[in-house]
């Protein structure tokens, strides 16, 4: 197919896929079948009839359309091999955006969790990119704990044959395998197991085999098809309030091994997207809740096991299927009634109804967590974050309804506004975006005070814990635990040595911040109980009842707000014990 010509069809197939209604399915069908029969001489073009394919088993017209979709889809390991025996160049299936499709090869510098996960995943197809690998230094402090007198080559001498040593050790078997084995014999945490894989920032290379895991092939086929037969719905009819104004939706908890079925899922979906986030990494499978949305849309959400949650706040991570193929990624994370919500949807998916969707997550969330205050980081809308600026992504939120944290930008916004109000064509600059990026935006539902945690920041709260650590304890991170657990816990009226090493680990990190309360030893016998309730809860297996306590807890509230909002000017609040 000559290439102007080829390119003129699959811009039209691009044209189609999000034009619907009389004599649409059709044309679509024409396109895919025209295309279906060609070979693809460059790799470009192919990604782009994938990416097109992919959007419309999605966003299908019509059964057949879907279909065709599907047969493209399922003939991409072929093409690709065609393509990679002819000597083409294979680069743009290495891009972020490229990445996945079934046929190519991925590398990837993964943490010790999913690397593990992905060897059992796919057992003997996972290698270490030794060619792009030379950090010596960090095989030198990590390896003797694997392998018995390497410190006798190691410390002292150059050269060292690293690959012989491990190939000496191995056995029959990978070397993947085996590194992975060795750290899961080590006698150790597994947080301490993942940080110190984690030093040596392996490359591990694969080829995507595997149609089931690849990005053209991870979609499920559910038992009903939603088909598009008028237009999607845009943003600017989505009404953000109005949906979540509606009944709570119905939420179904997943049974442990469906659980452990959405689980290797999501892995799959991000792995082959070149994304890790803690939360699909390490999610529980028995916290997975499932919300049928309408459209062809099914949402899951869920948190992490109680050894792996983070030392204040809630967290919730989640997927979404349209018509069985994912098209995004949820991250939710709060304390009290607050939550900051992030909301990826991939590139492929970018122009399906992403406004709608995104209303349904954050129906799905509130019914979840019970929040009430929903916070945007800066970078979803643009901070360090150049894809964002170039999509527009804070007009996204503020067409929705957000607000910036930040009473200049807020001012600022509304000045953009009316530039874009009385002149035609006027689109606000990537300078001007960037500045809107630099503080968070806010959706306050009824029932929460407005503005309450427009300077709110959990890190902010680290920040005061780590300089009472070095003002009062000499920047001794084991004393300042030690001496935190003791005086709380003696003014809560517990005793620690009773409570499981879970519950443990809880109370040192909520002491830390207790501990920056000066009249906490004057809190009413009640407000203590609750605060013991809520530690306690923390480790227990239903993540979201320990959110649930906090937002029931308000001298509690009161306290994380003005210790998270406010930069301290001196350490005379500080407890000193």
């Amino acid at each position: 197919m000559p290439t102007n010509f080829l390119n003129r069809i699959l811009t039209q197939l691009e044209e189609s896929k999000t034009r619907f209604g009389r004599g649409e399915a059709a044309k679509a069908e024409r396109l895919l079948a025209t295309l279906s029969r060609r070979v693809f001489t460059d790799t470009a073009s192919l990604l782009r009839l994938h990416e097109a394919a992919l959007f419309l088993r999605a966003f299908p017209h019509s059964p057949s359309v879907l279909r065709s979709a599907e047969r493209i889809l399922l003939s991409m390991p072929g093409r690709i091999g065609r393509l990679r025996a002819r000597g083409a160049d294979m680069s743009v299936f290495e891009d972020f955006d490229g990445s996945g499709v079934a046929g190519t090869t991925m590398q990837d510098t993964l943490g010790f969790d999913v690397a593990r996960w992905l060897v059992r995943r796919l057992p003997g197809d996972v290698e270490i990119a030794w060619d792009e690998y030379d950090d010596e230094r960090a095989m030198g402090e990590i390896w003797p704990r694997l392998l018995p007198l390497l410190e006798e080559d190691a410390y002292v001498e150059a050269n060292i044959p690293w690959r012989q040593w491990l190939l000496s050790a191995r056995g029959i078997g990978h070397d993947l395998q085996w590194l992975i084995r060795s750290f899961e014999n080590l006698p150790i945490g597994e947080r301490e197991r993942a940080e110190l894989y984690n030093q040596l920032r392996l490359p591990l290379r694969w080829k995507v085999n595997d149609f089931r895991f690849s990005r053209s092939g991870n979609w499920e086929s559910p038992r009903e098809i939603f088909y598009h037969r008028e237009p999607l719905i845009t943003r600017n009819q989505v009404h953000l309030l109005k949906e979540l104004d509606r009944p709570s939706p119905k939420l179904k908890r997943l049974t442990r091994s469906r659980g452990e079925e959405v689980m290797t899922k999501i892995r799959e979906v991000m792995a082959v997207r070149y994304r890790e986030l803690y939360g699909t990494t390490l999610g529980d499978p028995n916290s997975v809740l499932r919300f049928d949305a309408a459209r062809g849309v099914v949402m899951y959400l869920w948190n992490l096991p109680p050894d792996r949650r983070l030392p204040l706040r809630a967290y919730v991570a989640g997927c979404t299927l349209k018509n069985g193929v994912p098209i995004n990624y949820i991250e939710a994370i709060g304390i009290c009634e607050w939550m900051e919500v992030g909301f990826n949807t991939f590139y492929t998916f970018r122009n399906g109804e992403t406004a709608w969707i995104y209303a349904q997550s954050l129906r799905f969330l509130l019914a979840m967590t019970g929040a009430k205050c929903i916070s945007i980081y800066p970078y979803q809308i643009g901070q360090n974050n150049e894809e964002a600026i170039e999509s527009g992504a804070f007009w996204f939120y503020r067409k929705l309804g957000f607000r910036p944290g930040r009473r200049d930008l807020l001012r600022l916004t509304e000045s953009e506004e009316a530039r874009i109000a009385t002149r035609k064509g006027y689109r606000t600059s990537p300078r001007i975006l960037k500045k809107l990026a630099e503080s968070h935006v806010f959706l306050e539902l009824p029932g929460s005070e407005p503005g309450a945690w427009d300077r709110f920041s959990a890190r902010q709260i680290g920040f005061r814990v780590n300089q009472r650590m070095g003002s009062k304890f000499g920047g001794n991170s084991q004393r300042i635990r030690k001496k935190s657990v003791d005086s709380v816990a003696r003014t809560l009226g517990i005793q620690p040595s009773r409570w499981n090493p879970i519950e443990r680990q809880c109370l040192e990190n909520w002491s830390l911040v207790l501990a920056l309360i000066p009249d906490l030893n004057r809190w009413p016998a009640s407000d203590k109980q609750d605060l013991v309730q809520i530690i306690r809860a923390q480790a227990g297996r239903d993540e979201m009842q320990y959110l649930r306590l906090t937002q029931k807890q308000q001298r509690l509230r009161k306290e994380l707000l003005k210790l998270g909002s406010n930069r301290p000017s001196s350490q005379k609040n500080f407890r000193s014990f």
